[in-house]
């Protein structure tokens, strides 16, 4: 693949052009996906499962035992209506929205800095998407972070409200955590980050040009390019996003959340994969990877269908306004 190939996602429109397109990309694919992140939550937050030999102990009153996505799905719906399975939703429509916009400038102001520092043809194509990618996915997750925590407390929080809303959840978080409460789990988010945006955006672009010569009926080529780029980084990184999670819902409030018996993690990112291990075996290492599998899928391929379609709109804006003047 050449350089100038694999350039239209960085390089088509302005930089406000970029940063709305993926900024709307963002938006309406949380709200599409959010049901399946909720379930993907509660399941990478479970220790238990009836299936698990290591986990089968005596529970904490009402400890739910999810198994599959499907009948999670339902279990929540049955215990906590339809809004549960939006739980959290509105930090994470800022996430996404401030994220999906921060990582797609980052992206193409990394990859223009690469040109303007090395050239445009000095580093291999996939290289230049590695290292863009990385450095964009690690800028947006820093970023955003206080609302990545945020959104996995309300979504892991059942019917007992942990946090009355979103700003209570602030003041109080700051209140009893300081503002370190707001970056628990940052390094094994950015050590899952780093790699995964690294590698979505170097299969991305090595099997968009090809992929997007493909007439398919309900998606574009790019479209499935991405959901094949999210399906290959996420399974590769998915134990470093469960740490993550189990390290977010640390704090005072651990023993309140739907999971009553979430351990106590205290010796940081591989401490706490070696204790997940020793409790739950390696499969506690990916639980609920099946159904953030399945998120994957639809997440990015309504993620860069609307991005490439908001662009082109944007950019069509703009021209017209050009030629009005």
């Amino acid at each position: 693949m050449s350089a100038k190939s694999g350039e239209r996602l960085k390089d088509e429109g302005t930089q406000l052009q970029v940063t709305a397109a993926g900024a709307t990309a963002g938006v309406i694919s949380r709200f599409v996906i959010a049901p399946l992140d909720v379930v993907k939550i509660r399941l990478q937050l479970q220790t238990h499962s009836l299936s698990d030999p290591l986990s089968v102990r005596p529970l904490p009153p009402n400890s739910p035992i999810y198994k599959g996505t499907f009948p999670t799905l339902l279990s929540i719906f049955r215990s906590e209506g339809l809004t549960g399975l939006w739980k959290g939703n509105l930090p994470a429509e800022l996430l996404y929205l401030c994220y999906f916009a921060i990582q797609f400038t980052t992206y193409r102001q990394t990859t223009l800095l690469l040109h303007s520092t090395l050239g445009e043809s000095t580093l291999p194509p996939s290289l230049e998407s590695f290292i863009s990618g990385a450095v964009a996915g690690a800028t947006g997750t820093t970023a955003t972070y206080p609302l990545d925590l945020l959104r996995t407390r309300f979504a892991a929080q059942g019917n007992d409200r942990v946090y009355s809303g979103f700003l209570p959840a602030i003041r109080q978080i700051y209140h009893q955590e300081s503002y370190k409460g707001f970056f628990r789990g940052l390094a094994p988010a950015l050590g899952q980050i780093i790699p995964f945006m690294g590698t979505f955006f170097t299969v991305y672009e090595t099997l968009r040009p090809n992929l997007s010569k493909l007439e398919l009926p309900y998606s574009s080529g790019g479209a499935l390019a991405g959901t094949i780029a999210s399906v290959t980084a996420k399974t590769g990184t998915f134990p470093l996003d469960l740490v993550r999670k189990r390290i977010q819902v640390q704090g005072p409030t651990r023993k309140r959340y739907v999971h009553k018996n979430i351990p106590e993690y205290t010796h940081g990112t591989f401490g706490t994969m070696k204790e997940i291990v020793k409790r739950e075996g390696v499969r506690g290492l990916y639980r609920g990877l099946t159904v953030s599998l399945v998120k994957a899928a639809p997440a990015s391929a309504v993620t860069i269908w609307t991005y490439e379609r908001t662009l082109k709109f944007y950019a069509g804006l703009g021209d017209r306004g050009v030629k009005g003047i």
